[in-house]
């Protein structure tokens, strides 16, 4: 994990050089100011003006260069730790960006986005604490002890049983102040799902009447959190008196003793002062080093969650020697198979089939029949397991990621927009589009009715989790941005079923009169949304079972022809 971090920590060199430097120099005037102190007491005890007044200004010298030191090297050390994690969260993003389907879930989005978030802030807290705290913690301690040592020798055992005391207390709290960390940070991100939860459902959670369930559960929660935090604060309120009460029963041994040899000794009363200030000192570079190493604990992990998710190839690459080129229309499946990873069962079972260019094919079959695990495959979202894709005649393990992404658009059933404008999501689909562009794939996907209502239009704001739009216009919105680059394989997985029967007409007539050219892949659960298609493919447990017209189908498909007669059955009743 150091050498990880140090990879990142080495980019911002010289301001780590700074704060190194700076806080050594801060720590060295902690130590000589005690020094001086001792020397201007003794010059007080033997009335001796002028050499205290040399000497107070030395002390104030010295006050200010460690000032002037500590605030560099926070400077200092704000640069390296935002930095560090500035870069740390690009790259891991970039990295994300990267990923396919299943390495997304193999970490799940909410986990990739807490490493993203809140395990870098980790990281970046203790790189800053490093380079303001830790360096600081052995210059303490080792110049403290010894020039303890050097003022006052005979007060060493002094010196020993403080250091066994503080450690001890130390070790005895901060063991369970660990834990009790660890399952405040559990607690909180429960209770912080819970609210984001609530707060995402809260139209079911108001339709319900729930309101009063929800609070109960989040209050036990709550409750919990707040027990453990005064736990923690228990723990933090014995440990500061502790410490203090061992440091004060520390310096009245020190003065007791140097009491009984004070007459025999005068120099020994300038030494007390500086001896009483090494104390605190070491006491104090003790109870930092505690602190601290829980804070390292905490960033370490952080850095092993992160590194985790660097370290993690792409299970899905594109060849970056393959040339750009135009890909056309035809589609082939050669003896495919799938099998997601993790499971053992596979989706998909040996299919093949070839699309030529400008057919539409509706895909039908039961929930769980492999509809949509055969979309995802066009695009590329997945390698096949076994058998071979290949859009334009090329295996898509062979194809340019450009010319597939410009060839293929993939408009799913969950219509995902973004925060922003109805414009910024539309240039998803082709970046370079201009309003005349945006006008005309709105009308084939029926949306320019709804978004042409608006003063701004295309500049319509989008709020976050597109909320000010219904689910049919979220659907339409996203088919616009699928026709907008004039895709040469258009795939709509499901993704007019929030669409009246009037509006899905008008987009499939629209798809077929302007789209001529594009292979149009229609997956659904209604017989009546790819009745009209060129041919109609039947699924069942994985396995392409049937393939033919409407007609056809009827005649020859029992599996096919009994979903047609359940629908329309039910449209019947309805």
């Amino acid at each position: 994990m150091i050498k990880f971090l140090l990879s990142y920590v080495k980019r911002y060199k010289r301001d780590a050089i700074w704060a190194t430097v700076t806080i050594a120099i801060a720590a060295i005037t902690s130590l000589w100011q005690p020094k001086l102190l001792q020397q201007v007491v003794q010059a007080i005890a033997d009335d001796n003006l002028s050499k205290m007044y040399p000497l107070g200004i030395q002390l104030i010298v010295v006050a200010l260069i460690g000032l002037i030191a500590g605030a560099l090297n926070t400077i200092f050390a704000t640069k390296v730790g935002m930095g560090t994690a500035a870069d740390l969260r690009a790259d891991e993003y970039q990295h994300v960006q990267q990923f396919s389907f299943a390495n997304i879930e193999r970490f799940s989005s909410g986990s990739l986005v807490v490493r993203m978030t809140n395990d870098i802030q980790q990281v970046q807290t203790i790189v800053m604490v490093f380079f303001q705290s830790l360096l600081r913690v052995p210059i303490l301690f080792i110049g403290a002890l010894g020039l303890a040592l050097m003022t006052l020798p005979r007060l060493w055992w002094v010196i020993l049983v403080m250091i066994v005391l503080v450690v001890g207390i130390t070790m005895m709290v901060m063991q369970p102040m660990g834990k009790l960390f660890g399952k405040f940070q559990g607690l909180l991100d429960k209770t912080n799902g819970m609210a984001k939860e609530n707060l995402q459902g809260v139209r079911v959670v108001k339709s319900f009447n729930q309101e009063g369930n929800e609070e109960k559960r989040f209050n036990a929660a709550s409750g919990e959190l707040t027990d453990i935090n005064i736990k923690i604060g228990y723990l933090f309120s014995i440990l500061m008196p502790a410490f203090m009460l061992v440091g004060e029963m520390a310096i009245a041994v020190s003065i007791l003793f140097v009491g009984q040899h004070i007459m025999a000794d005068p120099q020994m009363l300038g030494a007390l002062t500086s001896f009483v200030n090494y104390l605190m000192q070491i006491m104090n570079a003790i109870v930092m080093a505690g602190f601290m190493s829980m804070f390292a604990a905490r960033g370490f992990e952080s850095t092993r969650r992160i590194k985790e998710v660097l370290d993690t190839d792409p299970e899905l690459t594109f060849n970056p020697e393959a040339p750009a080129q135009n890909l056309s229309g035809d589609v082939t499946f050669d003896h495919v198979s799938f099998t997601y990873p993790g499971d053992e069962v596979p989706v998909l079972k040996d299919i093949s089939f070839d699309v030529k260019q400008g057919e539409m094919i509706g895909i039908v079959g039961a929930t769980g029949s492999g509809k949509s695990t055969l979309a995802e495959l066009i695009p590329r979202l997945y390698d096949p397991t076994e058998g071979k894709v290949a859009v334009g005649h090329v295996d898509l393990k062979q194809v340019n990621e450009g010319s597939l992404r410009r060839a293929v658009a993939f408009v799913q059933q969950k219509a995902i927009l973004f925060s922003g404008k109805i414009s910024d999501n539309l240039r998803q689909g082709k970046a370079d589009a201009t309003y005349s562009d945006m006008q005309s794939a709105a009308q084939t996907a029926q949306a320019a009715e709804f978004i042409e209502r608006y003063p701004d239009t295309y500049d319509h704001v989008v709020e976050e989790r597109s909320a000010n739009f219904s689910g049919g216009q979220k659907q339409r919105l996203s088919i616009t941005r699928g026709v907008i680059g004039d895709p040469k394989v258009l795939i709509l997985d499901d993704s007019t079923s929030a669409l009246d029967a009037r509006s899905e007409k008008l987009v499939q007539q629209a798809l077929s009169e302007q789209f001529v050219d594009t292979t149009k892949f229609v997956i659904s659960e209604k017989i009546s949304s790819v009745i009209n298609a060129d041919r109609i493919f039947v699924m069942a447990d994985g396995q392409l079972i049937a393939t033919g017209t409407h007609a056809e189908l009827l005649a020859s498909s029992p599996v096919y022809r009994e979903i047609y007669d359940t629908q329309k059955a039910q449209e019947v009743i309805d």
